[in-house]
Order: C-alpha cells, then structure tokens, then sequence
C-alpha cells in the first residue's frame, strides 16, 4: 500500500472509475428476478451495455501505460516488473475463484479441491494482456502497433477457421479456442457454466490485447497533443470509423464478446475512444467537476474494489438462510423484491451493493491508499 499521489489527468481515473461501477452493476444483480437485457451479457452472438465493461477496463489499463511509462527505465527492471505484476495479477485472479477455500458438506469441513478451481478468469486475461502488450509497447512505436493490432486481429480470425473443428470456428465447444484450452488443461479448471466454453479462455488473449494497446496509443496521442481539443476530436473520430468497421466485418466475422471475435474488438474500442474523449472534454476541457470526485474514488482503487466486490458477495452467500439460499440472495429476494419486483428490484439490489463497495474505495481514498499489484 502507498500513499496516493495526484493524478494529472484525472479523466482516466474517472473513466475506470465509470467501469468498475458498471462491472459490479453487472456482475452481482439482485436475485429473485432476471436483471434488465442491457446488464446481462449477450448469450453468444450480439452486443449489450455489459458486454463493454470488460473491454473498457483493459482499454483503460493501456491508457494508463501510457502515463505511467512517460520516465524511462532500463529493460532489465521494466521486464521484471512487467513479469512480477502479470504473476501477481494471475494468481489474486486464481484464487478469487478458489476462494473461500474450503467447503461443507455431510463430511463435515475440507479443503476446496484444487482440481476444481477455475484457471482461466478475468484477472487472469488481464495479467495476460498486460505483459504481451508491455512487451509490444516497450519495442514498437505508435506505427508499427498499430500493424500489431491488425496482424492480432487477423491472426486470430485465421486460427479459429484454421483449427477448429469443421463449420464451428464460432460455436462454443468447437472452436480452436475451447480446443487449445481442453489441451492446456482438464475441464475441471475451465468455467463451469456455459457448456464446456471458457468465455476468458488463453486463446482470446490475442485480440483482448488490441483493447490494451488501443488505450495506450490513445494515451499517447493526448500526452503528445499540441491541442487537446483537436486530439479529442480526432480520437471521437477514430472511434466513430472503428464502429462502422464492425459493423461492415460483422457479416463474415459476428460480434460475440464471450468468443471476443474482431469486430468486438474494433466496436469496443471505437466506443471507449469516443467515451473518453467525452470525459476528457467535459473534466479536462470544460472543467467540470460534478460527479468527478465519486467516480475517482472507484477509479484509483480499482484492482482492490474489483476484488473486494467479488469476494464480499461470496462472503455474504456463505450464510445459509433457510428457503432463500444464501445471506445476499435473501438481501435480494425478502427485502428487495419484496418491495419493488423484478428488474428494477434486482437493478436495485445491485446498486446498493455497487454504493458498499463505493464506501469501501471512499475509505481507501480517505486514508490516501492506493493497493497495486
């Protein structure tokens, strides 16, 4: 833990911020009702608002590569730091899933099985990420990344026609994703609710890593701007193009964010331009300052919030309540639904979990606390 330090461009943390508050929305609606069709991810094929988390967060992680490599530092202790944050990133990932580490059953208490802890996850795809585009980043200029981008791109579209199983290069159980992913590991590590299919499998690792170094070469265009105006105007522009682009790939490549297709990708991207040139104009341009302070709060702290909304809803379903399930389902079921049933009860229910998990970043924020990997 370090003591936080000024963030000259604030509209980064701001936009973090905005996604971290979206990824807990999303990820703990209440129960007791199905969650509004835009706060659950698409099934397969399409595109909803939970579907831009994710990708925004690692655009938002390239972003914040580009401040934060605006000092030079020789290779040896980059590289090492590089290697020591993905390790560390990987494992906080695997053992969230592993966590709460033990399990009841009519035996009594035991040790949750390795054997069963899921290996890919979101923090793992973010460690992933983070060292494949640190390692580009660190030997390619603005240029010759964007090639990267593009030979990413492609080279993924090629793998999946190339080594899946005939006609399923976009199913679930045949493409050469969930193949590459059986071979690395038993099914017993892979997600355990989706048929076979690791939505955060290694293989998506590839065109996951374009959002990375998307949100670093816009990082650098607004470190290197001449106008800030201009440059924000140029990046809205860019990511206007990149959603026709999708949407021009999407007959022969679909938008599919579990399968992280290219046109994913290039949509994903193209909307986080245009979001974070809107929040660079409104908190850098305009300066305005409602709201700012609030979303700063999530934004500085992400990777500790993230983990702490993830392990606390765990925490509460381990309190068994008799005909509910666990302590955050009756939350959600007698107190929630109760008063206000269905969508809106459930989008509720999450939103106070999401203002928990915001006084928990309000008092790391207080104390001046940031937690790094």
């Amino acid at each position: 833990m370090t003591a936080a330090k000024p963030q000259r461009f604030a509209s980064l943390d701001v936009f973090r911020g905005v996604t971290i508050f979206l990824m807990i929305l999303v990820n703990t609606a209440g129960p007791g009702a199905p969650a509004f069709t835009q706060l659950v991810h698409a099934k397969w094929i399409g595109f909803t608002l939970a579907d831009l988390v994710f990708p925004s967060f690692l655009f938002a992680m390239g972003n914040a590569m580009s401040f934060a490599m605006r000092k030079p530092i020789a290779t040896g202790p980059y590289l090492a730091n590089l290697a020591r944050r993905g390790m560390i990133i990987f494992a906080l990932g695997f053992l969230m899933y592993w966590y709460p580490f033990v399990r009841h059953d009519a035996d009594g208490w035991s040790l949750a099985p390795f054997a069963l802890t899921r290996v890919p996850g979101v923090l793992q795809r973010l460690a992933l990420c983070y060292v494949l585009a640190g390692l580009l980043v660190r030997w390619l200029d603005w240029k010759k990344l964007v090639l990267a981008c593009v030979a990413l791109l492609l080279g993924y579209w090629a793998i999946l026609l190339a080594f899946s199983l005939p006609g399923e290069a976009y199913s679930k159980t045949g493409n050469a994703g969930t193949l590459l992913d059986l071979y690395l590991l038993p099914k017993e590590h892979l997600y355990k609710k989706d048929g076979g299919f690791d939505p955060e499998g290694f293989l998506g690792t590839l065109p996951a890593t374009v959002n990375v170094i998307a949100g670093y070469l816009a990082g650098l265009a607004i470190l290197r701007a001449g106008s800030l105006e201009r440059t924000l105007r140029a990046l809205s522009v860019a990511g206007l193009a990149l959603i026709v682009a999708a949407l021009a790939w999407s007959p022969w490549f679909p938008i599919a964010k579990k399968l992280w297709t290219g046109p994913f990708v290039l949509l994903t991207v193209g909307l986080a331009l245009i979001l974070l040139a809107l929040a660079s104009w409104l908190f850098e341009v305009r300066g305005v300052q409602r709201g700012r302070r609030f979303f700063t709060i999530l934004g500085r702290n992400p990777l500790a919030i993230y983990l702490f909304s993830e392990l606390f809803v765990i925490t509460l379903n381990l309190v068994r309540i008799p005909g509910y399930g666990g302590l955050y389902d009756w939350i959600g079921i007698a107190l929630f639904q109760s008063i206000v049933p269905g969508a809106i009860g459930s989008l509720l229910c999450a939103l106070a979990y999401t203002m928990v998990c915001w006084a928990v970043g309000w008092a790391l924020d207080r104390k001046g606390l940031i937690l790094r990997a």
